[in-house]
């Protein structure tokens, strides 16, 4: 049995992950939102809920303890404050395997056009991103980082990565890709130990996104 804790399950992303999972007879999820209006209502079986922030130390150790991976999709303007507390609890009940989604941008990685628009659009909102990314680097951790391009809503899963270092492609991905390429690694924890990838769609470079 896997057991899976997901933290900001309510989000998009996080949404088709839980439906990925749904499935698995071998895999038992724990699921925290912040808000219980936020829950579909629709959650599968094999799946329990936690009402909860990342924030209060004690709730999150024990949504930690005894997981095989943690997956965050966190967002806000403590982002940073969010990811050293995931890792701390992680730390502290002993579980190595993160995936934590990000946002591209965080290293100037965009080249061009697209990426002035996108640091014009984005770029102050993302530094506790970046510290984000440099606490989860730093942590000793088993981590996977995602640094997906901009996110819309098709039903398709078509991604390609760019790791660390290169420069980003694309300008948009669907959350769906996203969601299979976390489901991926869940499935094969072993798979992008250690990676920091940029997510995107192949195909679409652009001056900015089609949708903007």
């Amino acid at each position: 049995m896997k057991n899976i804790l997901i933290l900001g399950a309510s989000g998009q992303i996080a949404r088709w992950v839980v439906k990925a999972l749904a499935e698995d007879q071998n895999v038992r999820q724990t699921l925290l939102v912040r808000d219980a209006k936020k829950l579909s209502g629709q959650e599968p079986g094999n799946a329990q809920v936690v009402i909860g922030n990342v924030l209060d130390k004690k709730l999150l150790r024990s949504a930690v303890a005894g997981k095989d991976i943690v997956y965050a999709n966190l967002t806000g303007e403590d982002l940073d404050k969010q990811a050293q507390a995931v890792i701390a609890a992680m730390k502290s009940e002993g579980v190595k395997r993160l995936i934590f989604v990000l946002s591209l941008g965080i290293y100037d990685e965009v080249p061009g056009k697209f990426g002035d628009w996108n640091n014009a659009i984005i770029g102050e909102d993302l530094k506790p991103f970046r510290r984000a990314a440099d606490a989860i680097e730093a942590s000793g951790l088993d981590y996977t980082i995602l640094r997906p391009a901009w996110l819309m809503d098709e039903d398709e899963v078509d991604y390609e990565t760019t790791a660390k270092g290169q420069p980003f492609e694309g300008t948009v991905v669907s959350r769906k890709s996203v969601g299979a390429l976390i489901a991926d690694a869940i499935a094969n924890p072993a798979l992008h130990v250690g990676e920091n990838l940029g997510v995107h769609k192949p195909g679409t470079d652009g001056d900015k996104p089609y949708f903007m």
